[in-house]
């Protein structure tokens, strides 16, 4: 069985041949601005331009825990804006990541993948400022990702 591939580097600019979709973790109040969302926003404008036109048409769409969105921003290159925190602060409930809508997020990206016949990018999703712990969100990857051949790399930032 294959593993998730882990490398140094910016997961806005994977090196790999083919159809690459970049997948990251969004909160559900609309918030965007810290974290991930601004290396997105500054490679390109549409991953945000879609997210908070979302946001703001939630009462006619699915925007929500475990809704995903797919945008195109280059020929081969999609973004998916996951829904899998909880606002944005760390607070009675605990932090805001909630594994279960990244959980079903991800089978949406597993979707999408094998739809576009992409490979996944990411960072280390939901273990930022949502809080999450990788060793639970790991095996929800290789589940819904690696475990139905779809290649997977995440990437950690700096040196």
């Amino acid at each position: 069985m294959s593993e998730i591939t882990y490398v140094r580097g910016d997961a806005t600019a994977p090196s790999v041949k083919g159809v690459k979709l970049i997948a990251h973790v969004c909160n559900d109040i609309g918030g965007w601005g810290k974290g991930f969302v601004l290396a997105l926003s500054r490679r390109w404008p549409e991953p945000e331009a879609a997210y908070r036109a979302w946001h703001r048409d939630r009462a006619h769409n699915d925007f929500g825990l475990g809704a995903t969105q797919f945008v195109q921003v280059e020929k081969y290159v999609w973004v998916a804006n996951l829904i899998g925190q909880r606002g944005i602060r760390t607070g009675s409930k605990g932090v805001p990541v909630r594994y279960e809508a990244i959980d079903t997020g991800l089978a949406h990206v597993a979707t999408k993948a094998a739809e576009l016949d992409a490979s996944v990018h990411m960072p280390r999703i939901g273990c930022g400022l949502a809080g999450g712990d990788w060793s639970r969100v790991e095996p929800l990857i290789m589940r819904r990702l690696v475990e139905r051949g779809v290649a997977v790399t995440v990437y950690d930032h700096g040196e």
